[in-house]
């Protein structure tokens, strides 16, 4: 299941789910929690149901629940039936994935928590390895966790990230790989935007991810782009370990007067099963 791009789409909103089918998007999430009011929630659980009802070949369908302690999860699980994943929001370790997994007995949605919401959370983001087979990837929010703590924000005044909330980010990415599952780079509001979209996913990808969430079907183009391999990147993948096959026993190569080792034919194997995923 590739999942380069994840858009969001409100779950009362109907229209705009048939719309967001053509954006391109690898996933849509289905936005049962913080964009749909109380009163509205009835309604968008029916429209979130209508739609799962239909089938979308080629495209993920996610729905994002409400918190696991809501009171609301069993309705949105039940309106959720024949989704491809569910996205746990307010997630504080690998232990409520579990929770949300023996919910789920007996169909095959996986799971993408949001892990890093509440002050708890950030503490268990070394916990998801092994939590659950259905466990697909962790993502991060800079939103709610300054709320929680009373920050007054999570950005400096050019748009960066302050301190804190870099290493939120950076502890997300690491725990993600320790779970062998995808990093996935949290959203970024200015959906006009798109040259710092097209920064914001170049800073993502060098760092480790692979994958990000859009709020807006104008971003996924740009982040689609962003974390599909390039020719000339496959073409080196390949070539590095093309070295290594006709060299078995070397710890340490030389290609193109560079010297190359495990991490990098470790790197080259990873960029080409990116490349065969999309």
């Amino acid at each position: 299941m590739r999942l380069r791009s994840l858009l969001f789409v409100p779950a009362d909103r109907p229209d705009r789910m048939d719309k967001a089918l053509a954006s391109g998007a690898d996933a849509l999430i289905l936005d049962l929690e913080d964009s749909v009011t109380p009163a509205a929630k009835p309604q968008a659980r029916q429209a979130v149901t209508a739609f799962l009802a239909r089938p979308h070949p080629g495209v993920g369908r996610w729905v994002r629940i409400n918190p696991l302690d809501s009171g609301m999860v069993a309705d949105d699980l039940a309106a959720a039936q024949g989704a491809d994943g569910i996205v746990l929001p307010k997630a504080q370790s690998g232990e409520n994935v579990a929770r949300l997994d023996a919910m789920l007995a007996g169909v095959s949605a996986r799971i993408l928590p949001i892990a890093t919401e509440t002050p708890a959370a950030i503490f268990g983001l070394g916990s998801y390895a092994g939590c659950s087979p259905r466990l697909s990837g962790l993502t991060w929010g800079a939103e709610d966790l300054p709320a929680a703590i009373g920050a007054i924000s999570s950005r400096e005044s050019d748009g960066s990230y302050t301190p804190p909330y870099e290493m939120v980010r950076a502890l997300t990415l690491f725990g993600a790989h320790a779970a062998g599952v995808a990093p996935i780079e949290t959203v970024y509001p200015d959906f006009r935007d798109l040259e710092g979209l097209e920064r914001y996913c170049g800073r993502a990808l060098r760092d480790g991810f692979t994958g990000m969430m859009a709020i807006h079907p104008a971003q996924v183009d740009v982040i689609n782009r962003a974390f599909t391999p390039s020719e000339a990147a496959i073409d080196q993948a390949r070539r590095i370990v093309a070295a290594f096959a006709a060299n078995p026993d070397a710890g340490a190569l030389q290609l193109d007067g560079k010297m190359i080792d495990a991490p990098h034919l470790k790197q080259a194997r990873a960029l080409l099963a990116r490349a065969g995923a999309a």
